[in-house]
């Protein structure tokens, strides 16, 4: 603490005027915790009144006084000569401290009493917990007194011999005693407690030094003086003497049970389930003339016999039982909410199916198409202005695609039959026509290319009539609308009637469920692993759940929607993208959610045993067939096939084999999804067969192996192109064979704008030559994104004819391509035409 007076200066003149009697002061006060404080002190002198020459009075200093806020009286008056005194210049500051330093106090006064209150109610709560404690003590050890108690009566009672008639008759009066009302009783005398022996003296220091301790009797009594009770041992005796005349009383009785029996089990397994022991049952076999051990197994019949012998039930069950049964769950009518509904395009080939749904949907997927036609089945949601939603499935025109066309419409709610105008029903139309009745749902016609010259409507209406289809016009039943996917006429009429069949059909669905989906299509993804491509049915499909699809199992780990987006759930109608799976499944295959992994395996390891009995299952043998020659045999013409997606490597498997005839057949050594690797080309290498890969390519590795092997590699986009090759080749028909010639292959380091749209590849070629007008092919991955031509080759802005490897040059491609990214390969190759040889 420290004190500051006003003095004056030295060097100076103090002022005339009377001694002042109040000298100022301020002193700053340390507190803990770093905080400090400032305030003023008024010292008051006593002021001295005597005549001139008489001794002035000791001084006496009162206390310091610190300031209030309140006003105080002012000084006397200086002389009119004097200067007047100042005021001093702290005194707002002083107030400002006093006030601050009250509030302090007040939040300070206020803590202590909200701490005061936490541990009053801290305190309360412990001692009712610990009275809590105390009367569960005092219950749980009255019923074991009173237990014993009776416990020890019965025992008297058991031992004492019958009563005499004396007793008897003195017991019944005093029974009759006891049942008189009170003020009938004769009085009788209070018993007087016996006294208690005088207990030997202690010393008081031995009290004193066992007044601190704790024992377990004085934990009992609760310093009440009450009675002993029975110590923990005493109990536990008791207990296990209880326990020993129960078990000799008799064996326990048998349990018989209900026994799931499977078509095959163990003896080990059979005797688990039953509760008896394994050697019992091997014994039983053993009398019966079985003499098997505990680890092989017996079938149904067997088991029977044995459960029967031993008493209990039995209860066949079958290996089907394990596979998901979707056909007996039945939501109820109150949990069903309107769903979007599943509109599927079908018609035949180039009839304007993915123009249509481009024009709806304001795409262009047609122009990405390899040979201007659809050889994937795609799936798309479309927003209506309304806020409704439409699914859209858009199925392949070609022959080799009936599969699609089929899984389509049986996944479907309406099919929208897409004939063009100007060139009527083709056979496509027609099979579309077929699967749209056998699936039984409802359809509109679509009358495309309207605007062209020769279009007719009127006959497309006519030439339905010869496949029992009436449209509205005709007096029947089926809307027809006439619509023009390049000039976009009549496209809100196709939707309208869409949504009013829709409302028709009253479509409905369960979303608050576990999810059951259909796979659309299926790929392998280099990067991403399996991709499958479901349309969810019923349910929720949300990340993370654990699911079965055909023979693989797997986690949802994310979801792509139909524009690129990831989502964390897809309700019913929705199309989604799923990674996560443990394999490829087959296009078509269910899709369920399970409750865990375990059950996942299970249903998969199920279905695969079935796939593995089916396809290592032979054909029976007969006497023509065990004798028949070699010569007689058809020859065999294997493949290897490689596709992009599932559903294009099933199409090309069944095109290719119903061109086998009964001198040539196709045997398809290996289909697979995904590009061409090592193992393929080791494959064919062994057998002699070519490598078809459509829309893959084989990596570095696989390249290589291929010509040291000699192996063919063969490649293709476009499906009849394929089975025009394949055709040619198994019939013996001289035709070309269309070889490739790798020109140069180059790696795509960075894309530049180029004109207001387009964009330019910078590439570093790594083999051979790049030309201009070559045929030219990028991939990402080994599959193929685009396929055409070099539109324009230049090096430091110079337009070249050619550039050789390690040089670096810029490259446009015609059909105004965009879609390309650093990383990508390009590869330029000529067309060379051989005559085929078989």
């Amino acid at each position: 603490m420290s004190e500051t007076t006003d003095k004056p200066k030295l060097g100076t003149r103090a002022p005339l005027g009377l001694k002042r009697t109040v000298e100022t002061g301020k002193v700053k006060q340390s507190f803990s915790h770093g905080r400090s404080n400032t305030v003023v002190v008024e010292v008051k002198k006593r002021r001295f009144l005597g005549k001139p020459g008489e001794a002035e009075a000791p001084k006496v200093e009162e206390a310091p006084k610190v300031e209030a806020p309140v006003a105080k009286a002012a000084p006397p008056p200086p002389p009119p000569a004097a200067k007047p005194a100042a005021r001093p210049a702290s005194d707002t500051l002083s107030r400002r401290e006093l006030q601050e330093k009250l509030l302090r106090e007040a939040d300070e006064a206020r803590m202590t009493a909200l701490e005061e209150a936490r541990r009053r109610e801290d305190r309360q709560a412990h001692e009712a917990t610990a009275d809590e404690k105390r009367r569960a003590e005092d219950n749980r050890r009255t019923e074991e007194e009173a237990r014993v108690r009776a416990e020890e009566e019965a025992r008297a009672v058991a031992l004492a011999p019958p009563p005499a008639p004396e007793a008897s008759a003195a017991a019944a009066e005093e029974e009759d005693e006891d049942r008189r009302p009170a003020h009938a009783r004769p009085r009788g005398f209070t018993p007087v407690k016996r006294p208690e022996p005088a207990r030997p003296t202690r010393n008081p220091r031995d009290d004193r030094r066992q007044s601190g301790k704790l024992t377990v009797t004085r934990a009992l009594d609760d310093g009440e003086g009450g009675a002993r009770a029975r110590s923990l041992a005493a109990l536990k005796r008791s207990r296990e003497k209880e326990k020993r005349a129960h078990q000799q009383s008799g064996p326990a009785a048998k349990q018989y049970r209900d026994v799931d029996v499977p078509e095959t089990i163990t003896v080990q397994e059979l005797a688990k389930r039953m509760g008896e022991r394994g050697a019992d049952l091997v014994k039983s076999l053993f009398k019966l003339g079985t003499p098997i051990t505990i680890t092989e197994t017996i079938d149904q019949d067997t088991a029977e016999i044995l459960i029967e012998e031993f008493g209990h039930r039995i209860n066949r069950v079958s290996e089907s039982d394990i596979d998901i049964q979707t056909e007996t769950d039945v939501d109820a009518p109150e949990t069903l909410k309107t769903r979007p509904a599943v509109v599927t395009i079908m018609g035949h080939v180039d009839h304007g199916k993915t123009s249509l749904l481009d024009a709806i949907r304001g795409e262009d997927v047609v122009s990405g198409e390899a040979g201007g036609i659809t050889q994937h089945i795609g799936a798309y949601q479309v927003t209506l202005p309304d806020k409704s939603k439409i699914t859209f499935l858009d199925t392949p025109g070609h022959e080799a695609f009936t599969e699609m066309r089929q899984r389509g419409a049986n996944v479907t709610d309406i099919v929208i039959l897409v004939v063009a105008a100007d060139d009527g029903l083709k056979p496509q139309t027609i099979e579309a026509i077929n699967h749209t009745k056998a699936a039984g749902v409802p359809m509109i016609v679509a009358i495309n290319k309207i605007d062209k010259p020769g279009a007719n409507a009127q006959k497309v209406r006519e030439e339905l009539l010869q496949h029992e289809i009436m449209v509205e016009a005709m007096s029947g039943d089926v809307q027809d609308v006439e619509v023009s996917a390049l000039k976009k006429t009549n496209l809100d009429k196709l939707l309208e009637a869409i949504q009013l069949q829709a409302e028709l059909l009253e479509l409905k669905a369960n979303p608050d469920r576990p999810a059951e989906a259909a796979v659309i299509e299926a790929k392998l993804d280099k990067g991403r692993g399996p991709l499958a491509t479901v349309l969810v049915q019923r349910g929720t499909l949300k990340v993370g759940d654990i699911f079965v699809v055909g023979a693989a199992s797997g986690k949802v780990r994310a979801m792509i929607d139909d524009k690129g987006r990831q989502i964390k759930e897809a309700g019913p109608s929705v199309p989604v993208e799923v990674l996560g799976l443990s394999a490829v499944p087959s296009a078509g295959d269910p899709f369920s959610v399970v409750e865990n992994d375990a059950r996942a395996r299970e249903v998969a390891s199920y279905r695969q045993g079935i796939l593995d009995r089916k396809r290592t299952t032979s054909a029976p043998i007969n006497m023509e067939t065990l004798f028949a020659s070699k010569a007689d045999q058809a020859v065999e013409f294997p493949l290897v096939i490689k596709g992009d997606v599932q559903g294009s490597v099933e199409a090309i498997v069944n095109a290719v084999n119903r061109i086998s005839n009964e001198d040539i057949k196709v045997r398809v050594l290996h289909a697979g999804v995904g590009g061409i690797t090592e193992s393929d080309v080791t494959l064919a290498g062994a057998s002699g067969a070519p490598i078809i890969g459509f829309n893959v390519r084989p990596n570095a590795k696989a390249r290589e192996i291929a010509e040291r092997n000699k192996v063919e590699l063969q490649y293709y986009d476009v499906i009849y192109q394929l089975t025009d090759a394949v055709k040619a080749a198994m019939a013996g028909e001289l035709g070309p064979l269309m070889i490739e010639n790798v020109v140069g292959r180059a790696e795509i380091r960075e894309v530049f704008s180029a004109g207001k749209h387009g964009k330019a590849a910078g590439l570093l070629v790594t083999e051979g030559i790049l030309r201009k007008a070559l045929k030219a092919r990028i991939t990402r991955e080994d599959v193929i994104i685009y396929q055409g031509e070099i539109a324009s080759l230049r090096r430091f802005k110079d337009d070249v004819a050619e550039v050789r490897a390690g040089l670096e040059c810029g490259v446009t491609f015609t059909q105004n391509f965009t879609d390309i990214k650093p990383g990508d390969f390009l590869e330029t190759f000529e067309v060379e035409e051989r005559e085929r040889t078989l």
